[in-house]
């Protein structure tokens, strides 16, 4: 990851967001420091997404207080890809408790690519966590419902209610996924061959396809993130979604895996738990503040848009977000210091 924050002012985090006009300013500044940069590449891997606007980019911002704050393609609709991961771990640690999905999805990062079938076969067929594709594809099954039929919907309704409106699939980037996604199925059935997934493993990654599929905007995404950031009440309609335990596992899952191989160092640089997208889409969360969303379609190397990084760096700095940042909480005098002793008094004494 290859960020530069030099000249940001450093805003230590105080528990609220700076004023709604500064909060404006910030993102318009963000913005304009992200804009120069055209390198990278869109994604090729589903048509669909080979077919996106290099130029578009979007940013906005959710506060837990309800106001939502955008700009430029903020509206512009695209696939959610693996941002649907998180909440889809939300739904499941919501119907199954935190136990029990630990235990059968984990928490570790796997050190190796998203959709690593080497992972699996290193450790035993477990899927590592629910970031990666392996422990999606198992997140995914042990979504309540009798028939796939049933469990698609559960999760369409419930990320419909993080975002506060009903979401439909992108039936266009659906069916070029369905004729693309021989690995997710490939996955699958190997973790049944482990015994981690029960059922039909083609249907649930058919399922987990369609999860993918959802179409949203990157507004949406900030208020999905706000309603994480809100212990689990989506601030723009007042419903609760998932309860405060779950919204804290899935922030905590996200700062250790929600950028795969690069979580430390994402979360190293930017200081809050994060999801990206292959789609263009990076969604990051501050706990009690807000839900922050950037969209370009542009990739860096690794698979993260590269101008919503730089947004979101810069955000994190400029409006006290970072989760590690703090500051002396009140003044204090120095204890007084012993100097060193020249070289010419250390020899004196001896």
């Amino acid at each position: 990851m290859d960020i530069d924050v030099s000249g940001i002012p450093v805003t230590v985090s105080t528990g609220r967001l700076p004023a709604p006009a500064d909060v404006d300013e910030a993102i318009v500044a963000a913005a304009a420091r992200a804009l120069p940069h055209t390198e990278g590449a869109v994604a090729d891997c589903i048509p669909t997404l080979a077919r996106a606007d290099p130029g578009s980019f979007g940013v906005a911002l959710a506060e837990v207080g309800g106001e939502v704050h955008e700009w430029g393609d903020s509206r512009l609709e695209f696939s959610i890809q693996s941002v649907s991961k998180a909440f889809v771990y939300a739904l499941v640690c919501q119907e199954l408790g935190h136990r029990a999905v630990h235990d059968r999805v984990g928490v570790n990062n796997t050190g190796l690519p998203f959709n690593s079938l080497m992972a699996l076969e290193l450790n035993g067929g477990h899927p590592g966590n629910p970031m990666v594709n392996a422990g999606a594809l198992v997140t995914t099954s042990l979504v309540p419902g009798a028939t796939p039929a049933r469990q698609w919907d559960r999760v369409r309704r419930c990320l419909g209610a993080f975002c506060g409106r009903e979401l439909d699939v992108d039936e266009a980037t659906y069916r070029a996924e369905s004729r693309t996604n021989g690995r997710n199925r490939a996955i699958a059935e190997l973790l049944a061959s482990y015994g981690h997934i029960e059922g039909d493993p083609v249907a649930v990654a058919d399922v987990y396809t369609r999860q993918c599929s959802l179409a949203v905007t990157t507004r949406d995404l900030a208020v999905m993130g706000a309603t994480l950031a809100d212990g689990g009440i989506n601030p723009v309609t007042g419903e609760r979604v998932v309860d405060p335990g779950v919204c804290r596992d899935t922030l905590a899952v996200l700062a250790s895996t929600g950028l795969y191989e690069r979580s430390g160092e994402w979360l190293f640089e930017i200081g809050l738990p994060g999801k990206s997208g292959v789609s263009g889409s990076i969604l990051t969360v501050s706990p009690g503040k807000a839900g922050i969303a950037a969209f370009s379609p542009r990739l860096d190397a690794v698979g993260n848009s590269v101008r919503a990084q730089r947004v979101t760096a810069h955000l994190s700095r400029s409006l006290g977000l970072d989760v590690f940042a703090s500051a002396t909480a009140r003044p204090t005098t120095a204890p007084p210091t012993t100097a060193r002793p020249t070289d010419e008094e250390s020899h004196d004494q001896h």
